[in-house]
């Protein structure tokens, strides 16, 4: 599957959100309740929450982020 470049902005988001979320909130389940396959019940409501946040997060800030990084590299 080819997407079109113009759609470059949103695809870069969604996918670093959902590896991001996926990773901190499983992590963070796991330190805060203990490691027992109990505390994977939890996770992924606390998944679901931190890809609500770091969606718009990543998609709102990723050109500002790019911008400071440019400025900074050279």
């Amino acid at each position: 599957m080819v997407i079109s470049k113009k759609h470059e902005q949103i695809v870069f988001a969604l996918l670093m959100s959902f590896s991001m979320a996926f990773i901190i909130s499983l992590v963070m389940t796991l330190v805060n309740n203990g490691f027992r396959l109990n505390s994977l019940l939890f996770w992924p409501k606390s998944f679901l929450i931190g890809y609500i946040v770091a969606f718009p997060t990543a998609y709102f800030l990723s050109p500002v982020i790019r911008k400071i990084t440019l400025k900074l590299i050279r």
